[in-house]
């Protein structure tokens, strides 16, 4: 009664909770599609086929990345490692397959590479007590540097035609890398929706303490929840090995900050517990267009960087005012 009779006393008040829910559902989406509408008007080759299939393939991997990213930041917590995670997973993989594993075997020990060190991330965050910032900002650099160590710091050239077809080959018409972002997220959106699992990281991102006295298990969940982080960076990282035909030490430096990004600008909140998968691959979308449409308009890269960074700003805003 007393909330009705606010309303009625401040109409701005009612308005706002008409507004906000629809904002927080759709606004992001309605940014996307007017980011279309515009980079259709100005730049006529970005609504051609080939080119909305470029923008897919090209975010498939910070879209992989990002899915993982969802899950971590849900519990409240963050995740810098995966760039290095996917280096990493990427040099094993490729250096596997050249000395003779199956290509099957090799990709799967690239994912296998990437859940092992999100699951040591997790150990030390959730039994440790350690904030996950320091923890997964120490494995970003020893994870880098394994990549370096024992690929000799030089790109290994991939030969497998079946792994380069993982990343770069294309399935009546469509590249692969679009199957397989959509196989992640359908399967992540099963799992945080319809999984006794997926609702206890929105419980432990809510209120850890509360979560714990209700009897999850907070440690192990998180253990997962990082493990899982891992398992999309080592996906990402034999996905991007067959994309760019090797496996690079130095790649995905700063992908982990486009993952965050695109977690907070598809509506997670920072604090946890707050968010949706379907929200973060519009978010990835967002990104992805900008990037695609400032390169057909032939913006500069250094202001394309400019751009990328505001976009982070804006996005961590965002989330400070639905708060």
């Amino acid at each position: 009664m007393s909330a009705n009779l606010q309303s009625a006393a401040n109409p701005s008040l009612s308005l706002k909770k008409r507004i906000l829910p629809v904002w927080n559902q759709l606004g992001m989406l309605i940014i996307l599609v007017l980011l279309c509408v515009v980079l259709a008007l100005f730049a006529p080759y970005f609504t051609e086929t080939n080119n909305i299939l470029n923008i897919l393939k090209q975010s498939s991997i910070t879209a992989i990345l990002a899915a993982g990213m969802t899950m971590v930041i849900l519990t409240g917590g963050i995740d810098l490692s995966v760039g290095a995670t996917l280096a990493l997973a990427g040099v094993i993989s490729v250096m596997l397959s050249n000395a003779g594993v199956p290509a099957g075997i090799a990709m799967l020990t690239g994912a296998a590479v990437g859940y092992t060190a999100g699951a040591v991330n997790g150990y030390f965050t959730a039994v440790a007590k350690l904030p996950s910032f320091v923890v997964t900002l120490g494995s970003m650099t020893y994870l880098r540097g394994i990549a370096f160590v024992i690929s000799g710091g030089l790109p290994v050239v991939l030969q497998d035609k079946l792994f380069i077809f993982f990343g770069s080959g294309s399935l009546f018409g469509i590249p692969t890398p679009i199957y397989i972002m959509a196989v992640v997220y359908i399967a992540m959106f099963f799992v945080l929706k319809y999984t006794l699992f997926g609702r206890h990281v929105y419980a432990i991102g809510g209120n850890e303490e509360a979560a714990r006295l209700t009897g999850i298990k907070v440690e192990r969940t998180l253990i997962h929840v990082y493990s899982i982080s891992g398992l999309m960076a080592g996906i990402a990282g034999v996905v991007m090995a067959g994309r760019v035909i090797s496996g690079q030490p130095n790649a995905g430096i700063s992908f982990e900050l486009d993952a965050i990004a695109a977690v907070i600008l598809g509506g997670t909140s920072f604090v946890g517990g707050v968010g949706r998968i379907q929200g973060t691959i519009i978010g990835v979308l967002i990104m992805a267009v900008l990037g695609n449409g400032l390169t057909l308009l032939d913006v500069d890269y250094y202001w394309q960087l400019i751009v990328k960074g505001l976009v982070i700003v804006i996005a961590v805003l965002l989330d400070k005012l639905r708060n």
